[in-house]
């Protein structure tokens, strides 16, 4: 993604040099779209004659219909249908050429790097200058954050006024992000006990030389998995477990997703094994089964934003959304077939490095914080994981996915008691376990 060379003195983004790509893959969505209005028009005859087999929950609403479209004009009635649907195509295009000529370009530098290997990197937000060096004038409980390795990290570093992580370091801790990147040559090979037993205890050795302190542990979405595994073969190095949106019983709230993922590994496994990898714009395509009408909502409300600081927040969203990275073969398949399709985490079947993952072994301090309005992770999935988890403590915010930790509201929800947590449970309060 292009950045702009340079940045105006009072802060604004300017223009970029190339226009963005997105929303991805954009052929699915427009497709998508266009298929489900031009339905409506397709529909009509079937609509008024009432034989479209209903849900019983409709079947109110239905004939109400049918009454409203006999006392209509067939002939008009068809024409607006056709002007409605050209109308949301042009609103749709309006609203992503609006997106991808924004002026908006993110401008926050990364922070040190404490520790690297392969394409894996350890940032700093406890140094957070570009000519200080890893660890260099930094102090605060360190905090190790894994987050999930198909998005990448900077979710939680959005924007300015947006980040996680520095709001963390302001308020005197030292927060320290896994950036997974793209796999490499050698990650392509990876499985999770590779970035669980491998990486990520690599990185958090490089925690304990530099701090000489037991971190405290948070992990998001896909990464809470990560860090749960990361617990369970390290508790003795680490001072507390938070997890945030971490999904567990994968079959919870019907079986929709797991399904979903079983049919596709098939379907998709020529793919992985011809690239080494499961790529970005089919990731993208598996979440968009999930809700096909999301994207064109989405860009059809920003097109009526104009320029405004809640455009400049959904642009910065959105590019983070379409800077996806791939995820590495064997990876891919495990998480499709064996979390998705064989619900391996929540019968007992998960394993790592040989161990198997059972969250009743934890005896680290936890916290499980559970977004009511999370349509990625079904709230069922990761109360699962609460409840597994002995004595875990929970947070339940009125907030989405990604809301709550780079939404506007994400602050007061999520943010402020997180960082309560943390301060209660930092290595050397009494309240750690060990």
């Amino acid at each position: 993604m292009a950045r702009a060379e340079t940045q105006p003195a009072d802060g604004t983004a300017v223009p970029p040099a190339e226009a963005r790509l997105g929303p991805r893959p954009l052929p699915m969505h427009l497709t998508a779209a266009w298929l489900a209005w031009t339905s409506s028009r397709a529909a009509l005859p079937l609509l008024r004659n009432g034989s479209p087999p209903w849900r019983p929950e409709l079947l109110e609403a239905a004939s109400a219909l049918q009454a409203d479209l006999a006392r209509a004009d067939p002939e008009a009635f068809a024409r607006a249908v056709d002007r409605a649907v050209v109308g949301r195509m042009d609103a749709l295009i309006s609203g992503i050429l609006a997106y991808r000529r924004h002026p908006y370009r993110r401008q926050l530098p990364d922070p040190p790097v404490l520790w690297r290997q392969g394409t894996t990197r350890l940032l700093d937000y406890g140094a957070r200058s570009e000519d200080a060096g890893a660890g260099e004038g930094a102090g605060g409980v360190p905090v190790l954050v894994v987050p999930s390795l198909i998005n990448r990290g900077y979710i939680l570093d959005l924007r300015e006024g947006g980040s996680l992580m520095r709001w963390l370091a302001d308020r005197g801790l030292r927060p320290l992000l896994v950036d997974w990147d793209r796999p490499g040559a050698e990650e392509r090979g990876f499985t999770l006990t590779d970035y669980i037993a491998g990486r990520l205890e690599a990185a958090l050795d490089a925690v304990l030389l530099e701090t000489g302190a037991r971190p405290l542990l948070i992990g998001y979405c896909m990464g809470g998995l990560l860090a749960l595994a990361l617990a369970l073969r390290r508790q003795s190095d680490l001072s507390g477990l938070a997890l945030l949106a971490t999904p567990w019983d994968f079959h919870a709230e019907g079986n929709t997703q797991g399904e979903l993922a079983a049919a596709a590994v098939p379907a998709l496994s020529p793919v992985i094994e011809t690239l080494g990898e499961l790529p970005v714009d089919l990731i993208q395509a598996l979440f968009a089964c999930l809700d096909p009408q999301l994207v064109p909502r989405k860009f059809m409300a920003f097109a009526r934003l104009g320029a405004s600081p809640k455009a400049a927040a959904f642009v910065a969203l959105e590019d983070w959304l379409n800077d996806g990275v791939p995820l590495a073969g064997p990876v891919a398949r495990e998480c499709l077939s064996g979390w998705y399709g064989e619900n391996t985490p929540a019968r007992g079947e998960w394993r790592v490095a040989g161990q198997a993952m059972e969250p009743g072994g934890l005896e680290l301090p936890s916290l499980c914080v559970i977004p009511a309005r999370d349509r990625i992770v079904p709230p069922a999935s990761a109360a699962a994981l609460a409840e597994a988890i002995p004595g875990c403590e929970r947070l339940l915010p009125e907030a989405g996915h990604i809301g709550m930790v780079a939404g506007s509201r994400g602050r007061g929800t999520v943010w402020e008691p997180l960082l309560a947590w943390l301060e209660r449970h930092a290595p050397g309060t009494g309240s750690a376990a060990g």
